[in-house]
């Protein structure tokens, strides 16, 4: 066995009875609920499906978050570095799991085989087998007979992964927390331990930095908390990850195999470098998607795949009526208000639908969508690729649209100009926003948005104008603001969110400026700030130093409310007059709660701007540009924050959020 490794926690001192206890958590993690003290399994069992009858089977694999999490910190990990993971698993398979003397069936993706256990060698994490008695086996493919499965065993010395190894059932409880301790091992093989861990930095807190994230995700996963297309994307950077991985290592093995100083083992180095610069890329994007706050914070850009049907091939544009049931009252009323409003007009088709879902996927461009009064419930995401106009017939609470069932997503605008009117939207068990504009003008008015996760997210390109509105309720975000993206808000009332606005970091080279508007909205009663900015941590250190050259040249007089909102409206080429004093806004005199929210934001915005420039501007003169073309430096953050009121957020009205 070697040296036994040091650790802290239960240690080498503490016996299987406690263990077991802890790992059973009480009792709770199984359906047949018994005392400590009550013989008999605490597991469930379960039937194998297929044809052959094989014995019934421990069913762990319905443990929950906290068992696992608490199995993993308390019992096997504890304070382990990355490098001792394999010494702490076998140390807890020592102590609590059977050496002999169960059977367990041996599953692959080819066939199950029913097998007998002789002794296990926890360092190799291995199980000593023989085929058990009667023989059986169940095959995808063909028919294994005793004796082809003999040889197979012989091949592998009779010494089977214990990953591959499901424990019989046994109702004395003997087994139980063998069963459990191989399905801990199990799972942590196949949805925590990454083949590259331990190339990573050996710290102590091994649990903190890896474990406990991936748990997280992998449960978040399963109850439908994270968006179907980021999943996707995380397996395919996981698979990516590995071939690469797999590919470094076969190159530094020919490495070392190379003679010194040789052509070929520059070229090998070049080549290794950049595969290590690959795999280093791709395992930042892992950690991203595996840490809930940063997955919030940066978001997931999917690419939207939704197609505009474009203008009618004979050019006509149809009104679509929805109503659950058509009055002749309504239909009078209709006629007056809306469909008849110029005699004059050309006649124009009219469709009537029982659902608003039906009628925006039967429209086309210049359609318009009239909602009449009514609570309409949908289980569908609305996909708008085209320019129409959804419009509620009343005021917003006599016309509700709410989504039911778990989906990605609620409304998808795609379309040039959508233009969406007095109608409530509810949301319920979403996963991802209640509207998200990709691209082109989406244009909400008199709406009441009533939000589950996080509320409206404006990607790259975008423009999202909102008047006279009511957001609330969603536990991200309000409104994301994304790099390259343009923001009007007016008139409008955000509360009640985790956080009112979250401009996400626009630093990068590769991003557009944000133009955002913010005129008289109302921001109250946020968990957090009433606006976040996103950006890097070493952008926040270079604008201290900033701050600190300027200590030298006279501070600046406090803003009246005229001069903010003159000051409101700011581009790259002058902001520096109004953001030398960031670091005294605390003590300015004067200005009233509201205008001294609206200086902080823009102050905070226009300096953010103004570094990007200025990194810019360096960029160019480094590759020789030295007077940079107007046209290339006018991008401009264009401001317009004025006569906002930011009332009760839990942590102020503007906040910074670094990374």
């Amino acid at each position: 066995m070697g040296p036994e490794p040091k650790r802290s926690g239960w240690a080498a001192e503490r016996e299987p009875a406690p263990l077991e206890k802890g790992l059973f958590q009480d009792g709770d993690s199984s359906s047949d609920c018994r005392s400590d003290d009550s013989p008999g399994s605490r597991l469930p069992s379960v039937v194998l499906q297929g044809k052959t009858a094989f014995p019934e089977m421990f069913q762990t694999s319905h443990l929950l978050l906290y068992e696992r999490f608490r199995a993993y910190q308390d019992y096997i990990l504890a304070d382990c570095k990355a490098s001792e993971v394999g010494e702490f698993t076998a140390e807890f398979l020592e102590k609590v799991l059977e050496p002999s003397g169960w059977r367990a069936v041996w599953h692959t993706n080819v066939f199950k085989v029913l097998v007998e256990v002789t002794d296990v060698d926890f360092v190799a994490l291995k199980a000593v087998v023989r085929l058990a008695e009667p023989y059986l086996c169940e095959s995808q493919v063909s028919a294994f007979t005793m004796e082809c499965m003999r040889e197979l065993l012989d091949l592998k010395g009779q010494r089977l992964p214990l990953q591959e190894l499901w424990v019989v059932f046994d109702g004395s409880g003997a087994f139980d927390q063998t069963a459990l301790a191989i399905e801990h091992v199990r799972f942590f093989y196949q949805h925590i331990w990454r083949s590259w861990d331990e190339e990573e930095e050996d710290e102590y807190d091994y649990f903190v930095r890896c474990v406990e994230p991936r748990l997280r995700l992998h449960y978040d996963i399963l109850e439908d908390r994270v968006p179907s297309g980021l999943v996707a994307d995380y397996h395919s950077l996981l698979s990516q990850c590995e071939g690469i991985y797999r590919s470094f290592l076969n190159l530094r093995s020919s490495l070392s195999a190379c003679g010194s100083d040789s052509e070929q083992e520059n070229i090998s180095m070049v080549e290794g470098l950049k595969l290590y610069s690959e795999m280093e890329q791709l395992k930042q994007k892992l950690k991203l998607i595996e840490n809930p706050l940063l997955r919030y914070v940066f978001g997931y850009q999917k690419n939207s795949d939704i197609q505009a049907k474009g203008v009618r091939p004979d050019g006509q544009k149809v009104t679509h009526v929805v109503s659950s049931t058509m009055m002749t009252g309504l239909l009078q009323s209709l006629l007056r208000d809306r469909l008849c409003q110029e005699p004059c007009a050309e006649d124009r088709e009219v469709q009537f639908h029982s659902d608003p879902l039906s009628a925006i996927n039967a429209c086309y461009e210049g359609d318009t969508v009239i909602v009449c009064p009514g609570h309409y419930v949908v289980h569908g995401t609305f996909s708008i690729a085209d320019s129409i106009q959804l419009e509620g017939y009343g005021l917003p609470d006599d016309v509700v649209i709410e989504k039911r069932g778990k989906g990605d997503s609620f409304v998808d605008c795609t379309g040039a100009d959508i233009k969406i009117s007095s109608m409530k939207f509810v949301q319920h068990d979403a996963v991802e926003g209640i509207l998200t504009i990709h691209r082109g003008r989406t244009t909400v008015e008199s709406c009441v948005l009533q939000c589950e996760t996080t509320g409206v997210t404006v990607r790259t390109s975008a423009e999202f104008v909102m008047k006279t509105s009511d957001l609330y309720g969603a536990k991200g975000a309000g409104v994301e603001v994304y790099p390259g993206s343009t923001c009007t808000l007016s008139d409008s009332g955000i509360h009640h969110c985790k956080e009112g606005i979250l401009i996400k970091d626009f630093l990068d080279e590769h991003y557009g400026i944000p133009r955002i508007s913010m005129v008289n909205n109302v921001i109250h009663n946020n968990e957090g700030y009433g606006v976040v900015l996103v950006k890097p941590t070493i952008f926040s250190d270079l604008q201290e130093d900033a701050q600190d050259g300027a200590e030298e040249n006279k501070a600046p007089t406090a803003p009246t409310s005229g001069e903010a909102e003159a000051a409101a409206r700011v581009g790259l080429g002058e902001p520096l007059q109004c953001v030398a004093g960031r670091g005294g806004l605390g003590a300015r005199p004067g200005p009233s709660e509201q205008v001294e929210g609206n200086w902080e934001i823009v102050s905070e915005l226009v300096a953010a701007s103004t570094q990007k420039g200025q990194m810019r501007k360096k960029r160019l003169s480094e590759l020789g540009i030295t007077q940079a073309d107007d046209d290339l430096m006018s991008q401009e953050m264009f401001v317009s924050i004025m006569g906002n009121q930011f009332k009760w957020n839990g942590k102020g009205s503007f906040g910074t959020f670094l990374f």
